[in-house]
């Protein structure tokens, strides 16, 4: 059934209606995912849109901060709208890996921002199965895959379990510092992953306008004693991250 504009909206058959905009966003997505735009090519101004798809201002307007949200485009300002790289798959792992093992092959690097001993309030002294004002190393990361900014890593480990931990030790892999300064072997791990919008601090590091989405894992990671070596809060870039289960069926 040929579409028609009814309130700002398409009316694809008897019944549905969708929203102009969303058309027009999905309309770019196809040119996007097409080859038509590439990463880094610079898109049509608003104007331009309003003209190639006879609709007004507001309704690029709305497409365009939907693509920006969802990661499809980047704005410059003085510059212009840029179709962003494509965003990074990141496997939901069945075992433990590393930021590295994760990157597949991008390359990738961290920088610590911040490590000090602390005091275990309530919940972290809960989370690490610890006492109250008993020491944690609290480690800060900001994890980079191919020079850009993509994940704000926070980590807090028992004093008692890593003592004397030292900044310039903790820019590769935490886990095998863990196993061979301190013959901390893991066992196995839990994670949890919701969305979030990025705060001023945030924002800030990972590069991207407060409000921007981004993912929160928070995990614990456990040793062969069953005793609690890690908990981390984990935010990634949502514009840059497409997570990934690979399943199997059995019948």
């Amino acid at each position: 059934m040929v579409s028609i504009k009814k309130n700002g909206c398409i009316q694809n058959g008897e019944n549905e209606m969708t929203a102009l905009y969303s058309v027009i966003k999905f309309k770019i997505i196809e040119l996007i995912k097409s080859g038509k735009y590439q990463a880094n090519d610079q898109l049509p101004t608003e104007s331009e849109f309003c003209e190639q798809y006879d609709v007004s201002r507001t309704t690029v307007r709305l497409a365009l901060q939907q693509l920006e949200l969802e990661g499809y485009i980047k704005r410059i300002q003085g510059k212009g709208t840029f179709v962003s790289a494509a965003k990074i798959q990141t496997p939901i792992p069945h075992k433990i890996t590393s930021f590295a093992e994760q990157m597949r092959g991008l390359r990738s690097e961290s920088k610590v921002l911040e490590l000090v001993v602390i005091p275990a309030d309530h919940s972290i002294a809960e989370l690490l199965k610890m006492k109250e004002n008993e020491p944690v190393n609290k480690l800060v990361r900001v994890r980079y895959a191919e020079g850009e900014p993509l994940q704000y890593h926070t980590s807090y480990i028992p004093w008692k379990a890593a003592p004397g931990l030292a900044q310039e030790e903790c820019t590769g892999s935490l886990f095998e510092l863990l196993r061979t300064k301190y013959n901390i072997e893991i066992s196995r791990g839990t994670e949890s992953i919701e969305p979030i919008l990025t705060d001023e601090t945030i924002s800030g590091h990972l590069l991207t306008n407060v409000g921007a989405p981004a993912f929160l894992s928070e995990s614990l990671t456990y040793d062969k004693n069953e005793d609690v070596v890690e908990y981390a809060q984990i935010i990634t870039r949502g514009d840059r991250t497409k997570f990934t289960v690979e399943q199997s069926y059995h019948s």
